[in-house]
């Protein structure tokens, strides 16, 4: 059985099924692994971590009197927690269908990574970057969310372990854009959001490719390698003409944590400007949802609902709840299983409501065999999202359904 607890409930003899952070927040390589090693007992006390899951099939159970939650348990408080996070109001904007708007994002993606390529090139060649050029850029992504977020946002999760680095900071500016937008921001905040996420992961030009990339698991020195490119980041913003204070807060606090517990600077609370807050929630969903050279993206649904396991000390409530209706509990890709036993993808988002997007339905799981593929608006029916699905267990290719 599969059960949380807290790290400092973990002892030797346990297996540890899953480490509730993203990877950035502790030293470990595998993510399931047998805790057998004092010193790894250590490192999991002293990392910053809360919580874990453990499996009792695997290893030792938790001790009598110790608090436990259960994965069913889990699975239920975070599905209502998010559901009322949605239930409550959200802005309807006007906007254009996502097939319309998907081609426009895709040339705009080729050519974000494009500029963003040859503007960190410079920073790893020691000059200064001209951030001042990248205006353009950051405004035509900031036009592409307005018309509909849904396109250039799901386009940016498509990407490879090699060109990870580049357009991930394009899926953070958009990211950012599409946050502040929910936030209410102005629209100079809009677009200075969104040049600090274009520019957040700058410094990680300095870090060497070897550690940059490495497919196993991290020293403790080329960890602390790792973590001071928030700070190689500020040093080449600090001298670049055109950067403004938001990004050079950003590029450098955005693995701050509101309980001080990040890094470089370890501030919490109130010393958090709402930018590099922001900056913490876009950052980890990317990198969440992203292939890496070391481990595959999870799918949307499933980040948003680890991010919600974690944000207690990670992420400040407030923006966290906005990023929720920014992308929705069934991001557009999701698998879901409807009341009726259909397999159905989320094609798109409905204005009339986070909970009953656009799906397409193609699998009968009572007959266990496809069936003709059907479009249906839950807005407008009687079917509903019974459950999200995972996509590998079923080994499904659903890009031929969503046109992404």
């Amino acid at each position: 059985m599969l059960k949380k607890i807290h790290v400092k409930d973990a002892r030797l003899g346990m297996f540890i099924q899953e480490l509730c952070g993203s990877w950035m927040d502790h030293p470990f390589w595998k993510k399931a692994f047998d805790l057998s090693d004092p010193k790894d007992l250590l490192s999991l006390q002293t990392c910053g971590l809360q919580e874990v899951w453990i499996d009792t099939h695997k290893g030792l159970d938790v001790e009598a009197g110790v608090q436990a939650v259960t994965a069913e348990e889990a699975a239920q408080q975070i599905e209502q927690e998010l559901k009322q996070v949605i239930q409550q109001e959200k802005k309807v904007v006007p906007r254009v269908s996502l097939k319309e708007e998907v081609s426009r994002a895709r040339k705009l993606q080729e050519k974000s990574k494009a500029a963003v390529t040859s503007m960190f090139q410079e920073a790893r060649m020691g000059n200064a970057i001209n951030v001042e050029e990248a205006l353009p850029l950051v405004d035509e992504i900031n036009q592409s969310v307005s018309r509909n977020p849904e396109a250039f946002l799901n386009i940016s999760r498509l990407k490879n372990k090699d060109d990870y680095t580049y357009l991930h900071s394009v899926a953070v500016c958009a990211l950012m854009i599409a946050l502040g937008k929910q936030l209410g921001l102005s629209d100079v905040d809009i677009k200075d959001a969104g040049m600090a996420g274009l520019l957040h992961d700058v410094g990680k030009m300095m870090i060497p490719d070897e550690v940059l990339n490495k497919p196993g698991k991290l020293t403790d020195e080329e960890f602390e390698i790792i973590k001071n490119h928030p700070r190689r980041g500020w040093d080449v913003l600090s001298v670049s003409p055109g950067a403004n204070a938001v990004a050079l807060d950003v590029v450098l606090h955005h693995h701050e944590r509101v309980d001080g517990t990040g890094y470089p600077e370890k501030i919490s609370g109130e010393a958090l400007t709402l930018f590099a807050r922001m900056g913490a929630v876009c950052d980890v969903y990317d990198a969440l949802t992203s292939n890496r050279c070391y481990k595959a993206g999870w799918e949307p649904s499933e980040a948003l609902r680890k991010m919600a396991e974690w944000r207690n000390g990670h992420f400040d409530e407030r923006i966290f709840h906005a990023f929720v209706k920014t992308i929705g509990i069934y991001p557009t890709g999701t698998l879901v299983k409807l009341k009726s036993g259909k397999l159905a993808v989320v094609i798109e988002q409905s204005e009339k409501g986070l909970l009953t997007p656009m799906v397409k339905a193609f699998f009968s799981t009572k007959s266990n065999e496809p069936i003709m593929p059907e479009t249906i608006d839950l807005s407008k029916s009687a079917e509903a999202i019974a459950s999200v699905e995972i996509a590998e267990k079923w080994n499904f290719d659903l890009k031929q359904f969503t046109g992404l």
